[in-house]
């Protein structure tokens, strides 16, 4: 029974053949089993009062933050016919490189000699402006001249004016003399004419007093018609003062107008001239563009343009270039309910494709093989899928992300929010509810200081 012998009696004797053996061995599994299941009872109702972090869960891609580091297509700027081609798929260039060189397919391009027929035709129009400035410079000196010649005539006619006022205050005072005169002779006929009357006087006296009368009338006639004469002239130098201003005046105003048109053809052909060194700008930044470089150092990815001789349109992809110096992120999509909870600068777990990792979502310091991040962009407007864009970039100081990562790789993301015990987090799950969203300012209510109510007036 107790084995301690060397000979045994189990080959001879079966316990199962005893009732009370059976008996006893039944009682004492079912005893076991039944510490067994108390056990295990406490074990997960311990388990259930373990603290849990909740975390939003969701897939995204490895991308680069910064626009100018993600992957970019090389278009031609110009239509062309590709001549040659100066690097292959895998290749490292530098920011300037040739990549590949096009020819022309436009037909007003075709002139090889194009620039420097432009190039005359600046010259041209150069000199044709230079012409219409000596013209100008011309005509201004007429223009003086004309001044200068209209201040002498001018002058020459009112001085012939003065002496025409002179002339008539002259003859006027003659005419006052010689009206005396007149005066004096009839008196003398009077009193003549009285004496002969008388018998004092002969005929032959008053006769002779008489033909002064009529000598010194004649005098006053001609003295008078004298002074019209002057004032006539008078008169035709003042109309010829008009004429001649009137002539100088028409003189200058051709001499202007043909100024003004020589300024018009002089602003023509600057225009003209601007608009051929336009031109030829952008004749010789058309022929630059012929050589296409590489905007930026990166490796050649994907050629999408491939035979010689093939024709290109104008902003035609022709290969696609991936940046030699970026900076990693990851973008990620959540589900609008989730948006309240998140915030700039909250931590995330990462977990990359390719890269071996055991995640325990709940108990982030028990995972193996995961990245830690940042959320840095929360976007402000709901994708076409449905859900809000994140980006999430690496944390400093933390464990850096793999160096083989490439653009592209996919990702799982762990949004760390609050710390609950294990049973809240089943029945939150069970029910579908969001994690829970609380505030840092909320978190000590045991210093905020609550007013006493008012008491009522009776």
């Amino acid at each position: 029974m107790l084995n301690i012998s060397d000979n045994s009696i189990s080959d001879n004797i079966k316990l199962e053949d005893f009732e009370s053996y059976s008996l006893l061995k039944k009682s004492r599994v079912k005893r076991l089993s039944l510490w067994l299941v108390i056990l295990l009872a406490f074990i997960f109702i311990g388990c259930l009062f373990l603290p849990w972090t909740q975390n939003i869960s969701t897939k995204g891609y490895v991308i680069t933050r910064a626009p100018q580091e993600r992957p970019q297509t090389i278009q031609t700027v110009i239509a062309g016919r590709i001549e040659n081609w100066f690097v292959q798929e895998g290749d490292f260039v530098e920011k300037g490189d040739t990549i590949v060189f096009i020819s022309e397919v436009k037909s007003e391009y075709f002139d090889p000699n194009l620039i420097d027929r432009t190039s005359e035709q600046i010259a041209a129009k150069t000199e044709s402006v230079n012409a219409y400035d000596r013209k100008m410079n011309a005509l201004d000196n007429q223009y003086k001249a004309l001044e200068e010649a209209l201040d002498l005539k001018r002058q020459q006619t009112l001085n012939k004016i003065k002496q025409a006022y002179n002339k008539i205050s002259m003859d006027s005072i003659d005419l006052k003399a010689i009206r005396i005169n007149l005066e004096i002779a009839e008196n003398q006929y009077k009193r003549t004419n009285e004496l002969y009357e008388k018998g004092l006087k002969s005929l032959t006296d008053l006769q002779d007093k008489d033909n002064k009368v009529q000598a010194a009338s004649a005098k006053v006639n001609v003295q008078v018609n004298k002074i019209e004469n002057k004032r006539n002239e008078l008169s035709n130098l003042k109309l010829e003062l008009e004429s001649i201003q009137r002539d100088y005046f028409d003189k200058m105003a051709k001499s202007n107008s043909e100024r003004q048109s020589a300024m018009s053809s002089k602003m023509q052909s600057v225009a003209d001239a601007s608009k051929l060194k336009n031109q030829l700008s952008n004749y010789e930044q058309r022929q630059k563009l012929y050589y296409i470089t590489a905007p930026q150092s990166g490796y050649i990815t994907k050629v999408l343009k491939k035979g010689l001789g093939e024709t290109l349109k104008e902003g035609a992809e022709i290969l696609t270039i991936m940046p030699k110096d970026y900076q990693l992120a990851v973008e990620v999509y959540v589900r609008p309910q989730d948006i309240p909870l998140l915030k700039v600068g909250k931590t995330t777990q990462l977990r990359f494709d390719g890269w071996p990792a055991i995640v325990i979502s709940g108990w982030p310091e028990s995972s193996t093989g995961v990245f830690q991040g940042e959320i840095m962009v929360i976007d402000k407007f709901i994708n076409e899928n449905g859900f809000y864009r994140i980006i999430i970039s690496p944390i400093n100081g933390a464990k850096e992300w793999p160096a083989q990562l490439s653009i592209g790789t996919g990702v799982n993301a762990f949004i760390l929010m609050n710390q609950v015990p294990i049973w809240y987090e089943i029945w939150r799950q069970l029910n579908g509810f969001p994690p829970d969203f609380y505030q840092n300012d909320l978190q000590n209510k045991s210093n905020i200081k609550l007013k006493p109510p008012i008491k009522s007036v009776k």
